[in-house]
Order: structure tokens, then C-alpha cells, then sequence
């Protein structure tokens, strides 16, 4: 089992060497996260964007870009387009979102005829390595999903699952997040909570195990669990974390990275290859960190193809 984003670092160089379409090439931490990707055999890059503005940045930065493939598109569509059309058209394996809206990428990813949409729910895991701790969480959705209704969760649960089991977690446990330890009536999520672990004791979710509802204390501290929850097996031990809305999910998101200064990968899945979803606001060591994460995701043949 994983324990760190330096650890997967390592482990995806050992992978087999996979192609990243990154999409809006023309951005500091971008290229930055690309050339130290290429000096640890982390993956082969093909550029898009607009090729004057990235040979323009890439010699402000002293980054040279020669053997690097560019293909050149003039806005955000056609990047986003031109991006996503070299993974289904076998020539990339993954998607880097680079200096693009992730709105205009994901109408790309998920167009009918030229995208890459299956007939699963696309949603966002993000890997947590938060210090002080010794082992990594996962969080989702804390990027796409604006008020998944209880089907969507069982979908959302799905694609964080199969991150789990590529980092070695075979049956992790998914807290489900809520306001309170209480099923209440006009708390929605405490109620879809209580389906989501029914469903799981009747093994409709397989492949995980489901607890809550759970405040965040009592599904990450097995003290804080003891004295709340002290008769169930699952509190305090979460391994993914199902946030009950993309706002208190990208809060906390940011929560942990900005004032407890954790490390991050995060990536979509649902789709037919793993896109790779940053802020733009991100870092070139997270983007980096998504790197390695989507490689280990694509080496390891669990995506939906259909």
C-alpha cells in the first residue's frame, strides 16, 4: 500500500512509459512540471497550445522544448479539442489540463462524437498527502460534481474505489461526510448516508466498505470515534472520504492544501482514459504529482473502455 505521493512517484517510473497530452502548454508551472516529469522517466509530453506564446515561455524559463512535440491551437476549445483528440485517436494515453477553463476540457472530454465519454459518471478523486499523517486519503468529488443525488454517490464511490485499489487498498473504507453522526429528516446526506451503507451490508457496492453518517472527526480519528461511535468497526478509519457536495468537498480540499500545506494529485475518472485535473492555480510539484498518479491508473487496466 502507498503511503506518500513520493512513493507513487517512484513506483510510476517503473511503469510502462505512457504518452500525456497536455492541454494549454503555455503556463510556467506547466512546463516546469513537465521537464522534471521527462528527467524521471515519468512519461512522454505532446504540447498544445499556442506554439509561439510555449517557445516564447519555454526560453524565458531556460526549459528547452526540441524534442517535444507541439501542436498548435489558437484558443481554449481548440486546445481542449486538439488535446483530448490525441487520446482517442491512440496517438496519447492521458490528459494533463494545463492553462485551459476545466469546464471548456471537460466539454471536450465528454463530447459524443470526438470525446472520450463512456456510459459511467466522470468525477474527481484527489489524493491527499497531509503531513503529520503516515498514510494518504482520498477525497471526492471535489471538483466536478456540484449535488450528486444518492445514484451518482454509488458512481462517485466507484471511480474513487478503483484509485484505491491502485494504491494498494484493496477494500478501502469510504466515510460518508455529513453534518452530523444522526440520520435526520431534513439532512439529506445523513439519509444517503444510511442507503449508501444498506446498500453496502447487502453487497450492492462491492469492492469497499461503506460507514456513516460521519462528521469529519469521527471518520478520520479513531479517538474522536471511540467516544462517539464506539460500537462501529468503521469510524476513525476512512480511507476515502465522500464529501456530500462539491462545495464542502472543494473546501476542505483546499483546507488541507493551503493551511495544512498537504500534497495533492488529483485526477477524473469515468472517462476512457484518466484526465489529469489541476487548478491552474496549482503548483508544477502537484501537477507533477498528477502525473505519476494517472500513470499508475493507466498502467494498471482498470478504466472503462465503453
Amino acid at each position: 500500500m502507498f503511503t506518500s505521493l513520493a512513493h507513487i512517484r517512484d513506483e510510476a517510473t517503473r511503469r510502462p512509459p505512457r504518452t500525456v497530452a497536455v492541454a494549454g502548454a503555455h503556463d510556467p508551472d506547466v512546463l516546469h512540471a513537465v521537464a522534471r516529469a521527462e528527467a524521471l522517466g515519468l512519461a512522454r509530453f505532446i504540447l498544445v497550445g499556442h506554439v509561439p506564446t510555449v517557445r516564447h515561455l519555454a526560453d524565458t524559463l531556460g526549459l528547452s522544448l526540441e524534442h517535444l512535440p507541439l501542436v498548435h491551437a489558437e484558443d481554449e476549445l481548440h486546445v481542449a479539442e486538439a488535446a483530448v483528440r490525441l487520446v482517442s485517436g491512440g496517438t496519447a494515453d492521458l490528459v494533463l489540463k494545463g492553462f485551459v477553463d476545466s469546464a471548456v476540457l471537460l466539454r471536450a472530454v465528454l463530447h459524443k462524437k470526438n470525446g472520450l465519454r463512456t456510459s459511467q459518471t466522470v468525477s474527481h478523486t484527489v489524493v491527499l498527502d497531509i503531513p503529520g499523517t503516515s498514510r494518504l486519503y482520498l477525497l471526492t468529488d471535489a471538483a466536478m460534481i456540484i449535488d450528486p443525488d444518492l445514484s451518482t454517490k454509488v458512481a462517485i464511490i466507484h471511480n474513487a474505489r478503483t484509485v484505491a485499489q491502485t494504491l494498494g487498498i484493496a477494500n478501502p473504507v469510504v466515510a460518508v461526510l455529513c453534518e452530523s453522526e444522526k440520520v435526520h429528516p431534513t439532512m439529506r446526506c445523513t439519509q444517503d448516508a444510511a442507503a449508501l451503507v444498506a446498500m453496502s451490508q447487502a453487497g450492492a457496492i462491492p469492492g469497499c466498505r461503506i460507514g456513516g453518517p460521519y462528521a469529519l472527526d469521527v471518520a478520520v480519528d479513531p479517538r474522536a470515534a471511540a467516544k462517539k461511535l464506539p460500537h462501529d468497526p468503521l469510524a476513525g478509519q476512512a480511507d476515502i472520504l465522500l464529501a456530500p457536495n462539491l462545495a464542502a468537498g472543494n473546501i476542505l480540499y483546499k483546507s488541507l492544501m493551503y493551511f495544512c500545506r498537504a500534497a495533492s494529485a488529483g485526477v477524473v475518472l469515468g472517462a476512457k482514459a484518466p484526465i489529469l485535473l489541476n487548478s491552474r492555480g496549482d503548483t508544477h510539484q502537484t501537477k507533477l504529482n498528477s502525473i505519476a498518479l494517472g500513470i499508475m491508473l493507466a498502467s494498471e487496466g482498470l478504466l472503462c473502455s465503453s
